[in-house]
């Protein structure tokens, strides 16, 4: 299985218009979750979220917010944020672009958001243009740390140590709020959470 762990210079300027951190000069990391609402998971973090005063931003599978609407309620209602990660999980790379786009619109009746993940961060282009523009009008995020929780060849303290070694003011850090990962997030987000409030850091939505 190949990911960069940390997004390389190369690939943010090859995706101008995407957003992969956010400009600071404070003590502010952007932690995300893909993939729930999950019925394990996502109360986990949101528990683990309150005990650290963090906010965070849930990009979610439109499927799963139709399964479990009171989880997402409950994230907006603690004062996260929620962003589009398609209604099934599609590769961008992989649909064509009108079922691609039919998907997104489908998640998009379930989520308010003017936030969009594409799922794997897998976004051709043109799929890219059509988002952000009329009448989507997306700010389409990435990131600059991926923690790797959904990699099961990996235990809780390596991905943790992933984002402890390469985070920085700005970034914009993913976990997975999935069943998948959930073996590594329940170690990894506390260990994160604690590592960087003790060095002075805040957790903020992305807005």
């Amino acid at each position: 299985m190949f990911y960069l762990v940390n997004t390389p210079w190369w690939l943010k300027t090859l995706y101008r218009g995407l957003v992969w951190q956010i400009p600071t000069k404070e003590k502010v990391l952007f932690l995300s979750f893909d993939d729930g609402p999950h019925p394990v998971a996502t109360p986990f973090v949101l528990d683990v979220l309150k005990k650290y005063d963090a906010r965070a931003t849930f990009f979610c599978i439109g499927k799963n917010v139709e399964a479990y609407p009171q989880l997402y309620r409950r994230t907006l209602m603690e004062g996260h944020r929620v962003g589009n990660h398609t209604y099934d999980h599609l590769n961008g790379w992989k649909v064509d672009d009108k079922r691609y786009l039919e998907n997104i619109r489908d998640a998009a009746r379930l989520i308010d958001s003017d936030l969009f993940r594409p799922p794997y961060g897998r976004i051709s282009a043109f799929q890219s243009s059509l988002l952000r523009s009329d009448p989507f009008n997306y700010k389409i995020i990435m990131w600059q740390v991926l923690s790797a929780d959904f990699d099961r060849a990996l235990t809780a303290d390596q991905c943790a140590r992933y984002v402890i070694r390469d985070a920085r003011p700005g970034s914009i850090v993913v976990f997975h709020d999935s069943e998948k990962a959930f073996d590594r997030l329940r170690g990894a987000l506390p260990a994160v959470l604690e590592h960087f409030s003790g060095l002075g850091y805040r957790f903020e939505a992305i807005r």
